[in-house]
């Protein structure tokens, strides 16, 4: 018997009808040349080919007796009819369109008596300027089934790097399939987990003292809320804003695309990660559209940014993953002063979060758990909580890294890998972003009610963008390009003349290799300063669209 952890399991108690609790992806597919007819068929002939690969899709929920304890995965297998369903757009549709269907879709539960997971086929899209036919996918998984990564490796099972596909291999299972669980098995299975669990806390909790004590110093050291000084410590309560409420039913979308290349050559320029980039203009952007609304708080807003606990290659379809706090210093007006603070935040938190990373748990004992949260979850929301009580975070902002290539599914060309994620009671916008193809591609999922106006925040980011991509980078990396021409260019004429030295030789040799050094330094450094005086690109960013 295969129970969920406790992490797994929190996201099933803490889902109600208005904090539903899956993830997934908005994506545009282009057909290939010559289909005809609909691409549905065609997907659910895919998807049931890759069913032995993707367990994740081959299990469902099994609760345990009075659900006194978190419930097992059993054997399941899915209706593709009832899985994969279809919806007609109105023709000419585009991605305007297609972010509404989300924004309706997503607030919709996943059925608990089935595997948990759905996808909707988006048919009457625009063909692409190449006059190729187009179709959008929105993809449901319940977070208690996958985290970001292992929904990337789900991705990997059924996404191919070639049109036609590749063969697969599906080797008999010698295990005994399980589609229910008995009363004997369950209660057995639930004692003995309980005990093991409890015991496995009590053999780590020495080491887990003494390494939340060190880690505990260092955030608090780093703390204004506690030392009193401004700066870019995380540990500190957000700011109210319009997102700190509870959050209601409806749900408003919106998507954009970065050029990945060109964040981070200059995040490079700046010494910054490709994760700073992406915090500090999510930053620009926020701050862009409080103060539009004259609601720009005089307190930094804070990020709460899940960070994996995963080891290197594991792909295990569970939750291994945690959350930590960065303030994104949207307090600060110049850009360059906000990445610098950014930059800071995120040092900050990765010192703490490094040591605590191994004692951080994905599973605890569960007896009487489901009634507890389930309780609580739902007073949460009912009683309105989150409107009264500080915040520690403002907005939830994810960075998954994606595939690097082109993929496809079902013989059609993925364009885009918008992700859909959850909002929480006191958070009314997740801001998730993935890697893929060469672009980061940000879907923004928000309380319909807290910021109905979503898009206007996608807009802003390419705004923010655009004023990163302003700042003058420090000398050694004010222009990368120039620098490695200049590099090359001087290898290069330091050999040139010591050729014709050694060509001429002697006393005319010198004579030669000093005018022919200066012939050829003087050529370099005209070379490179014209390249170095090219303005940084400043257009706005561009973006993908499905027609």
């Amino acid at each position: 018997m295969k129970q969920l952890s406790g992490l797994d399991a929190t996201f099933l108690y803490l889902e109600t009808a208005a904090m539903p609790m899956h993830v997934g992806a908005l994506h545009v597919f282009e057909l290939p040349a010559g289909f005809k007819g609909r691409w549905l068929p065609a997907l659910r002939k895919h998807i049931a080919e890759r069913l032995p690969l993707a367990p994740v899709l081959r299990r469902r929920l099994w609760w345990m007796p009075l659900n006194m304890a978190n419930p097992a995965w059993v054997d399941a297998e899915p209706d593709l009819k009832a899985h994969i369903v279809e919806i007609k757009l109105p023709k000419g549709a585009g991605m305007a369109e297609l972010e509404a269907q989300v924004g309706a879709l997503h607030p919709v539960l996943l059925d608990r008596s089935r595997p948990l997971w759905k996808m909707h086929v988006f048919e009457g899209l625009a063909p692409g300027a190449n006059g190729l036919k187009r179709v959008g996918l929105y993809t449901q998984l319940h977070h208690a089934a996958v985290d970001g990564q292992a929904a990337v490796a789900l991705a990997n099972v059924l996404l191919d790097v070639r049109p036609e596909g590749r063969e697969i291999e599906v080797q008999a299972s010698r295990r005994t399939r399980t589609f229910r669980l008995e009363m004997t098995e369950m209660l057995r299975g639930v004692l003995g987990s309980q005990a093991q669990k409890v015991a496995d806390i009590v053999r780590n909790l020495p080491a887990t003292v003494g390494t939340i004590k060190d880690a505990a110093s260092s955030a608090v050291s780093h703390s204004a809320l506690i030392t009193g000084r401004k700066g870019s410590g995380n540990v500190t309560l957000a700011p109210r804003t319009a997102l700190n409420m509870s959050v209601t039913p409806g749900r408003a979308y919106a998507t954009v695309t970065l050029p990945l290349a060109e964040l981070k050559a200059l995040g490079r320029a700046f010494d910054a990660t490709v994760n700073d980039m992406v915090l500090a203009v999510c930053s620009g952007a926020l701050r862009r559209y409080f103060m539009k609304r004259r609601a720009l708080p005089r307190k930094s807003l804070v990020a709460a940014v899940p960070i994996s606990l995963r080891e290197k290659g594991d792909t295990a379809p569970d939750n291994q993953a945690s959350l930590s706090l960065v303030s994104l210093g949207t307090h600060i007006a110049d850009p360059l002063a906000r990445l610098q603070h950014v930059q800071a935040a995120t040092a900050a938190m990765k010192s703490t979060m490094g040591s605590l990373k191994s004692i951080l748990p994905t599973d605890f004992p569960s007896l009487g758990v489901p009634w507890l949260m389930e309780a609580a979850a739902a007073l949460y929301g009912k009683a309105r909580v989150a409107d009264r009580i500080p915040q520690v975070a403002n907005v939830v902002i994810s960075n998954v890294p994606g595939p690097p290539v082109p993929l496809y599914m079902a013989g059609a060309h993925m364009l885009t890998n918008y992700p859909t994620s959850i909002v929480v009671h006191g958070m009314g916008l997740n801001i998730t972003v993935q890697s893929y193809d060469g672009s980061l591609d940000f879907g923004l999922m928000a309380d319909a009610q807290a910021m109905p106006d979503v898009r206007e925040l996608a807009d802003a980011i390419n705004v923010a963008w655009d004023d990163l991509c302003a700042l003058n980078a420090p000398a050694e990396a004010e222009a990368p390009l120039a620098g490695a021409v200049g590099r090359a260019a001087r290898r290069i004429g330091g050999g040139l003349v010591d050729a014709v030295g050694s060509a001429v030789g002697g006393a005319v040799g010198k004579v030669a290799r000093s005018v022919a050094k200066t012939v050829v330094q003087t050529a370099v450094d005209a070379a490179v300063t014209q390249v170095t005086r090219q303005p940084r690109a400043n257009t706005p960013a561009r973006r993908r669209r499905a027609g």
